[in-house]
């Protein structure tokens, strides 16, 4: 960047004084005085905030005297960029540019606080180049924005190289020797000793049914710190983000942990943020922008239900929590505990690469510890039971549902919200489609008229254009209409539900039903005396790779929640190999073998790939500019819908492309897409096609 010579301020030189008249004033002019350069490293890398590809890289400025000292490596700075004021970071201080030509000066510096520290600089870097994204986008998702005020609230961080640990004598004899939890699994003691010592211990953990995972959590970071590490703790909602603070209330202790979430409000969560990166404390756990938490020294990183899909970052480049943490704590030489219910192939493909070890309990352990899982049809039981059909479920969850209902809670779990999500003729069994727009039509209440989905309006005068019949049918049933006919299937006992307008804290441990929707069921005092798992067919049928999978981990994270020795009753045809390892209870099997099949077949995560949506010519234009890497295969372009629209035309066509390489060849095809991408980006085209690397769903 070039800058404009500065010019001296001008004068008006003496007059001759005459009677009366005033002494000779001055007049300062407007532009700027010249400003020197300063005399150590006067030159500033500065990472600009822009989201155009083809500038993903640093900028050189000229650091003045007169910020010399504020303008340190990692602090927020203003600068000139195109004729226009932008924000940035400066990365480093260096004593010559490599480019040519006179460099123009850093406009400001916001604030001296380096916010961005080496260490999360490198992780940003390195996940911008594995998801084929910008240094800029991530580092928006790693670093919050800032509140002057809360910069300036008295506080100064530790001295360096004191740790939490050392300083607060955490883990004393007595303290470090209680396995809790850890004492239920053969490699558990091992686990912690290795993070004591501060190795780098990683595991792949299929947690034992029932709600101690949040105190085995927290004594492994309390073992982290005995080392004088730090950990960082994410998890999929606020409400776990609860659960486990109030056990690190209790295994770590108060004021030494920090949670960050985005409902505590931009200003204390920065206040929090602060905390952790002026190194006052040493543990972290929070939700998915938790990964870049600015922690000293990191030991430890914890991922809990890595399938949920919460963890994937709806923004660019869309990185997954699970590939940042062991990004993170590969390049800091940290352990890893990847934790859950369930088992994920992707989890699984990590054990079977050796990076990290599985972490299981013997099977008699688990049996004392699972409910008893039963498999029950829907059809013919429905058809020999009133009772059954007017409830929508076999007669053997209703008779489960009924004898544990005297001793506590019941949880139902069913797949939908709303009433009646979806319909089809009562004939022919065709999707019910509004004569306008052609989306989906629902029942939104008891006593509602059936109406679209996407427009808003209602099918009175509906006729099946296959078959003529005007009668519909619900494919689909909701939670609230779920808890309706609970109502009337049980009309002594009180209906809850749980779901995403309100969800569910706690549930007390007396005779009660509870219908929630999956990730929404609220916690029994003294777990749930029986679980009905509804419409296993509406999660199974989904037009998904990981349908059966994700399918797996609801179930096994709603059955974890009955106590020991209740009833689990899954309403789902037995022979599935998926309903017979919930049966089971071996999530480490099913992934051993839905990997063992994708890896036959190709698919992701024994392969990794790409994906390109858009427009039909933007894909193809996009898809043209590519290099592509060797051994990589084009599927496609293929449709994949259009956007919903509220006009009677038809919806704008978009097309997805998949690109598919083995896993060692991602980060050339990352490369290869990016490039494609900045091309476009230096012309001026719209780049309007999304790249996703390694997208969560495949279709």
């Amino acid at each position: 960047m070039t800058a404009q010579p500065g010019r001296p301020d001008e004068t008006l030189f003496d007059l001759p004084k005459q009677d009366g008249a005033k002494a000779p004033t001055t007049r300062k002019s407007r532009r700027p005085a010249p400003r020197g350069p300063a005399e150590r490293l006067p030159v500033a890398r500065v990472i600009v905030d822009t989201p155009l590809p083809h500038l993903d890289r640093y900028f050189d400025y000229r650091v003045p005297a007169d910020m010399d000292e504020s303008a340190v490596p990692g602090c927020r700075v203003r600068v000139r960029f195109n004729n226009r004021l932008l924000s940035g970071f400066l990365a480093e201080r260096v004593q010559t540019s490599e480019f040519p030509g006179r460099l123009a000066y850093l406009e400001s510096v916001v604030s001296p606080e380096p916010v961005l520290t080496p260490e999360i600089l490198g992780l940003a870097r390195a996940v911008a180049d594995r998801y084929a994204g910008t240094l800029s986008d991530v580092l928006r998702l790693a670093v919050p924005p800032r509140h002057a005020r809360v910069e300036k609230e008295v506080g100064d961080a530790p001295e360096a190289g004191t740790h939490i640990g050392e300083a607060e004598g955490a883990g004393g004899t007595a303290e470090i020797e209680s396995l809790g939890p850890w004492a239920d699994y053969p490699e558990g003691p091992s686990f912690l000793h290795a993070l004591r010592e501060g190795r780098p211990a990683r595991a792949v953990w299929n947690a034992l049914p029932g709600g101690d995972w949040t105190a085995a959590v927290a004594i492994a970071a309390r073992a982290t710190l005995a080392a004088g590490r730090a950990t960082v703790i994410v998890v999929p909602d606020g409400r776990d983000v609860a659960s486990v603070d109030t056990a690190l209330g209790l295994h770590v202790g108060e004021g030494r942990y920090v949670a960050l979430t985005a409902d505590l409000g931009p200003a204390e969560r920065y206040r929090r943020w602060l905390a952790v990166l002026r190194g006052r404390v040493q543990v972290v756990v929070g939700t998915r922008a938790a990964v870049f938490a600015p922690v000293r020294d990191l030991g430890l990183v914890v991922l809990w239900d890595d399938g949920d899909d919460v963890h994937a970052d709806p923004h660019a480049p869309y990185p997954h929590a699970r590939t940042v943490l062991s990004m993170r704590a590969h390049r800091t030489g940290a352990g890893a505990l990847i934790g859950g219910h369930t088992r994920t192939t992707d989890a699984q493909s990590l054990v079977e690469s050796g990076w990290a070890r599985s972490l299981t309990a013997d099977r008699r352990t688990l049996r004392g510890r699972a409910p008893v899982v039963r498999a029950a049809g829907d059809d013919r039981e429905l058809a020999r039971d009133e009772a059954a059909r007017s409830a929508r479920m076999p007669s053997l969850a209703l008779r489960a549902a009924r004898e544990a209902a005297r001793t506590g809670p019941v949880l139902f779990q069913v797949p939908r919200r709303g009433y009646l999500n979806t319909l089809a003729c009562a004939g022919c069994r065709e999707p019910a489609r509004c004569d306008s727009c052609r989306g989906p039509l629902a029942v939104r209440g008891s006593h509602a008229m059936p109406s679209c989905g996407w427009c808003g309006r209602v099918a009175g005068q509906w006729a099946c254009p296959e078959c003529g019949l005007g009668r519909m049918r619900a494919v689909v049933v909701g939670a609230r209409r779920t808890a309706e006919e609970l109502g009337r299937a049980f009309p002594s006992l009180a209906v809850r539900t749980s779901g995403r307008e309100e969800i569910l804290p706690r549930v007390a441990d007396s005779p009660s039903l509870v219908v929630a929707t999956p990730g929404a069921e609220p916690v029994a005092e003294n777990g749930y005396a029986a679980a009905v798992l509804l419409d296993g067919w509406a999660l199974l049928n989904r037009m998904d790779l990981r349908a059966s999978e994700e399918t797996l981990r609801r179930w096994l994270n709603a059955a974890a929640l009955v106590r020991p020795g209740g009833t689990v009753v899954v309403s789902a045809e037995a022979s599935l190999p998926v309903v017979q390892s919930f049966v089971r209870w071996d999530p480490t099997g099913f992934a051993e073998r839905e990997l063992a099949e994708r890896r036959e077949l190709g698919f992701p995560p024994a392969v990794s790939m790409a994906s390109v949506t858009g427009s039909p010519e933007h894909v193809r234009e996009l898809l043209d500019q590519i290099a592509l890497p060797e051994g990589t295969e084009l599927l496609g372009p293929v449709p994949v819908g259009g956007d919903r629209s509220t006009d009677a035309d038809e919806a704008r066509p978009t097309e997805r492309a998949l690109l598919r390489v083995p896993r060692a060849r991602v980060g050339a095809l990352a490369r290869s897409l990016k490039a494609a991408a900045s091309a476009r980006s230096a012309r001026r085209d719209e780049h309007l096609a999304q790249v996703r690397v390694d997208p969560l769903h495949v279709v």
